[in-house]
């Protein structure tokens, strides 16, 4: 899953990043690549406690949404790719049949959000659990 970062610098500080589809997540770091990269652990670990605490990861809204947000004027953005489908469990190998049209179709869609197939397929399966369960 790709995450749009935005990252902004005050003259007499380090670079800081502000997760915009995950409230409360934020990361920095003395270099552009250091702020990055810090970022990704960032989330990872924010992903981690969500899950853990029983919530859902939440839907991410268009990148154009987040650089028409005055809150975000004046930033550098950039993308974070975090795998979630090794988060919070150990990872379980299954063998499933798929039709060859739509596991090509499934990888194309993978490679476009910066996912591995195994991290899409659970966030499509995991999607679907949520908007389909029966709420009290």
């Amino acid at each position: 899953m790709r995450f749009p970062i935005v990252i902004h610098k005050d003259r007499n500080s380090g670079y800081g990043v502000t997760v915009p589809d995950l409230p409360g997540c934020f990361s920095a770091g003395d270099s552009l690549d250091e702020a990055i990269d810090s970022t990704h652990e960032a989330i990872t670990c924010h992903l981690e406690g969500l899950l853990m605490d029983g919530e859902t990861i939440p839907e991410q809204a268009p990148l154009e949404a987040h650089r028409t947000n005055k809150e975000f004027r004046g930033g550098t953005w950039a993308l974070v790719s975090v795998d979630i489908s090794k988060l919070s469990s150990k990872a379980k190998r299954v063998n499933i049949t798929i039709p060859a049209r739509v596991l090509a179709i499934v990888d194309e869609a993978a490679a476009r959000e910066g996912e591995t197939r195994s991290g899409f397929l659970a966030r499509a399966a995991l999607s679907y659990v949520e908007r389909h369960s029966i709420k009290p």
